[in-house]
């Protein structure tokens, strides 16, 4: 029954992409806070596969929309396909690790000031982490910590650092997480889950600005049909990002602060997940004029071992 259903979400969204539209260059961070329903809760592991969508295509100056004609970049349009892994060796020690690979278009004005288009795509940034999460008999509070790796393309001569798939810096990562009933009978549940990300070897001149983002939400754990569970999930994400330094840097323009609502659902069946969530933003202040959207899409597939 969930392969059936799998296939009805995926269809949904393959119907849906060609008119979705989310936020700054880049902002990517935000896709590694997780809610509660993706807690590591026992020993043993996960895979999953993760498909995210942002298309930014709207030029924001502070707290509002401005004219397009105060950015020479027009369009940054990614999908982002994401294969991780996750595990816990028991019930106080894991790990876990992250391959993206990013496909990006992007326009801007050239020196001639026309309008050019571009695409690439690569592996980006590698992340390995640990996890520790024996505070509790429950495993309801963790840490992570762990490097994101330089691997990632940097290099490529029609995007700017600040665009490229690979920031060329290496990034320690720190997190923590906590989740805890709201009811009695443990039916509705509440989390919190934040990561600071913060560059310390650089590469060529730039070097991206610290981020920091947080979720936290409730969502409804009592809800089944047959064998497969719906959990709902309301949550808000928080980033505060710093501009961007070094001479290849634009730190006049990098740099913000935003709050996203983003609802969303887990639907699972045995040892099979699937989760969806869509990002609406509730607040943004930018730094000078970078490029903006009004949505941001996840979808994840997970299977237990």
């Amino acid at each position: 029954m969930l392969n059936r259903i799998l296939v009805y979400f995926l269809v949904l969204f393959a119907g849906l992409m060609p008119g979705l539209v989310l936020a700054c260059a880049c902002g990517c961070g935000v896709f590694d806070v997780q809610p509660g329903t993706m807690f590591p809760t026992g020993e043993g592991g996960t895979v999953w596969a993760e498909y995210d969508f942002m298309n930014q295509n709207v030029n924001w100056n502070g707290f509002s929309s401005a004219s397009s004609a105060n950015n020479s970049d027009k369009v940054i349009r990614t999908n982002f396909i994401t294969l991780g892994g996750q595990y816990m060796f028991n019930r106080d020690w894991g790990v876990m690790a992250e391959i993206p690979y990013w496909d990006r278009y992007f326009s801007t004005t050239d020196d001639s000031g026309n309008i050019a288009g571009f695409n690439h795509d690569a592996i980006g940034d590698i992340r390995i982490k640990g996890i520790y999460s024996g505070f509790s008999p429950d495993m309801s509070s963790g840490l992570t910590f762990g490097l994101k790796l330089p691997n990632g393309d940097y290099s490529y001569t029609n995007f700017d650092r600040d665009t490229e798939i690979g920031t060329g810096s290496t990034d320690l990562l720190l997190g923590a997480y906590h989740m805890g009933a709201l009811t009695a009978d443990a039916s509705w549940d509440w989390f919190v889950n934040g990561e600071l990300d913060q560059p310390f070897l650089t590469t060529a001149g730039y070097r991206p600005g610290d981020q920091f983002d947080v979720a936290g939400g409730v969502y409804y754990d009592k809800w089944a049909i047959g064998n497969v569970k719906i959990a709902p999930v309301m949550q808000f994400i928080g980033s505060y990002r710093l501009s961007d330094r070094g001479v290849n840097a634009d730190p006049e323009n990098s740099g913000y602060k935003r709050i996203l609502f983003a609802p969303g659902v887990e639907v699972s069946e045995g040892e099979w997940h699937l989760f969806t969530d869509v990002g609406l933003p509730v607040y943004q202040d930018m730094v000078g004029n970078q490029l903006t959207a009004p949505i941001l899409f996840k979808l994840n597939i997970s299977r237990d071992f």
